[in-house]
């Protein structure tokens, strides 16, 4: 048994020889159990075509690279990098616009009167650990695993999901129009407050500190930190089959290390009073929200058999598989295969918890249902 440190499915099909020697011992454990009727002469199928699924997988391990298929992976996903340009001018518009200047009385800024600080985390920090260090991390695994698809898809789904994130925050910001908890300060900063006749503030500080603390429900930092790392974490929790059923949970350390450091982020907001306690839940929420359904847009969820790799990789592998497969193979025979590969993927987590392959799951009804018709 793996221990909970081997990071090899990190790196998708370091233990194929393996599994495919458990296999030819399972199918010798098959004809021991079921007799005559099901040695590897008379039921040829299973092994055959779970042998070639094993070499297709191997073979195509490497084969798609940036140099050879990256311009057909973008090209075919071009419409995708036009919208996000189009995102990328949405967010420059909404940080132009002026946010609704809600009603602040005199008798609200109680609480408004926190100093003026500056951030401990700098706006311009959040590109580096929200975008390029997922990035960079994305660059491991494909030097590792030469897989353009991985690749491709992980940039796309972190952009589609830093972007989407930008966009709704801005929107809401601009909409809700909630005073930060330094806006005392922001909009008089010589501490002389000045009131029109119904009661609202008449800022005199400068144009854009004061837009700025009319901006402060959800957070920005909060909801860009869980968008780029909550995608990160996701990530990684597929790579490394967290969810396997094994009962590793100290690989639960290095999904959550992402996690916690968006949580710091969020903490030094209120430690910063920039933003209240609920403007940062806000943000986290939101950021985790979005990341997880661009994530699941191109990968399986992490706990599926198949978490480690995207859609495209296993619709490639499929696609290819029916290309080499053979005219003469019975249908009867190609519908018992598929009833008993779609039956071992289902009993796969229980098991080896990796690429759905096992046969180890209720075997002596799956043969009896193949020698009776039923499949």
């Amino acid at each position: 048994m793996a221990s909970w440190w081997d990071l090899r499915p990190f790196f998708g099909f370091q233990s194929i020889r393996t599994r495919f020697q458990d296999l030819s011992s399972r199918r010798l454990g098959i004809s021991a159990v079921s007799g005559a009727h099901f040695s590897s002469i008379n039921f040829p199928l299973i092994d055959k075509k779970n042998e070639e699924d094993f070499r297709t997988r191997e073979v195509q391990l490497g084969s798609h690279t940036v140099s050879s298929h990256g311009y057909a992976v973008a090209r075919t996903h071009k419409h995708d990098w036009l919208i996000l340009l189009l995102l990328v001018l949405v967010v420059i518009g909404l940080l132009v616009v002026q946010p609704f200047h809600r009603f602040v009385g005199q008798d609200m800024m109680t609480d408004l009167r926190y100093p003026l600080k500056s951030n401990t985390v700098p706006v311009w920090s959040i590109p580096i650990y929200a975008v390029l260090l997922p990035i960079v991390i994305f660059l491991v695994v494909y030097i590792r695993r030469r897989d353009v698809y991985d690749l491709h898809h992980a940039v796309l789904g972190l952009l589609f999901s830093l972007l989407i994130t930008a966009v709704i925050t801005e929107a809401i910001k601009n909409a809700v129009g909630r005073p930060r908890p330094d806006f005392f300060w922001r909009c008089f900063p010589d501490g002389k407050d000045v009131y029109d006749k119904w009661g609202d503030v008449i800022c005199h500080g400068e144009k854009e500190v004061v837009k700025e603390g009319y901006k402060s429900f959800p957070s920005g930092h909060t909801s860009w930190s869980f968008s780029g790392l909550g995608f990160l974490s996701l990530y990684l929790s597929g790579k490394i089959k967290a969810f396997d059923r094994r009962g590793h949970v100290a690989k639960l350390c290095i999904i959550f290390l992402p996690l916690l450091f968006a949580s710091l982020v969020g903490i030094s907001r209120v430690d910063d009073y920039w933003h209240h306690w609920q403007d940062v839940f806000a943000g986290g929420l939101l950021g985790l929200t979005v990341s997880t359904f661009c994530y699941l847009q191109f990968f399986p969820p992490p706990y599926h058999s198949e978490g480690w790799g995207p859609y495209a990789y296993f619709r490639m592998l499929e696609e290819s598989r029916q290309m080499t497969q053979g005219p003469n193979v019975p249908n009867s025979g190609h519908a018992q295969l598929t009833e008993v590969q779609a039956e071992s993927e289902e009993g796969q987590e229980g098991c080896h918890g990796y690429m759905g392959l096992s046969l180890s799951r209720d075997r002596n009804a799956t043969l009896n249902d193949i020698e009776s018709g039923r499949g």
